[in-house]
């Protein structure tokens, strides 16, 4: 496959392209874009967490979870990482494990109820 539409620019550009597929709800292409962007800005978390949406919301659900476990292990108190972290494994059945990310991650944003 061609991929030099997707990895040609700047890395501001191709984040800007990669929001823009994603808010088109092409998730696929938005993943494309953010693979080779995340390869060469690893130590960010933004385009990390955009990938792990977009392989979600694609049904890339391995894929989200290897994104998102990388976050956390980078930034074990990202709160939105925990919680899609929770919903990736409720999606693949794993519910205990779920359960464990989904209180953490109501617990970061202050929620103790019901955990």
């Amino acid at each position: 496959m061609d991929t030099t539409y997707y990895d040609h620019g700047t890395p501001t550009e191709r984040w800007e392209r990669a929001r823009m597929f994603f808010d088109a709800k092409d998730y696929a292409a938005a993943a494309r874009v953010l693979s080779g962007l995340v390869e060469e800005v690893p130590e960010q978390s933004g385009p990390r967490l955009l990938l792990a949406r977009s392989y979600y919301h694609s049904a890339q659900l391995r894929r989200a979870e290897a994104e998102l476990r990388r976050v956390v292990e980078h930034d074990p108190v990202e709160q939105y990482a925990r919680l899609m972290l929770g919903r990736t494994l409720e999606r693949q059945g794993r519910q205990e494990e779920a359960d464990a990310q989904l209180r953490i991650a109501a617990a970061l944003a202050g929620d103790f109820a019901d955990r």
